[in-house]
């Protein structure tokens, strides 16, 4: 599997739930198409951060039963590290925080806070 392959999954399973919670409330909050659209698109980030930080919540338990790293699940589960490096998986984590925060741009800040918040939270958690 690559990493076409593991966001694909990742963007029809967790992101889309994600997007269905934002994308409904902007529905029922009576956001423009453009804002819904916008949405959608932080929502999408959201989720692969939150895929991405998975993986990094498993590491201490994983490191501490001594077992080798990615092979944990029999060595066929795929994540963003396995398939790119630690490193490049932390700097994708960020640059898809700050791909999410630019979509919450010309909202009012005030409302877009708590999402903001989200996004550092999610690539900054450690436990």
């Amino acid at each position: 599997m690559g990493v076409e392959q593991l966001e694909y999954i990742h963007l029809h399973k967790t992101a889309a739930s994600v997007e269905a919670s934002a994308v409904a409330g902007a529905v029922l909050g009576g956001g423009r198409e453009e804002e819904i659209d916008r949405l959608r698109r932080y929502s999408r980030c959201a989720g692969l951060m939150f895929q991405w930080w998975m993986t990094f919540l498993m590491l201490p338990r994983v490191v501490q039963i001594g077992e080798d790293l990615w092979e944990g699940f029999g060595g066929r589960k795929a994540t963003y590290p396995k398939l790119m490096g630690v490193e490049k998986s932390m700097e994708y984590a960020e640059k898809l925080k700050e791909e999410a925060q630019e979509q919450l741009v010309g909202f009012d800040q005030e409302k877009a806070a708590p999402l903001i918040a989200l996004a550092n939270y999610i690539v900054q958690r450690q436990k």
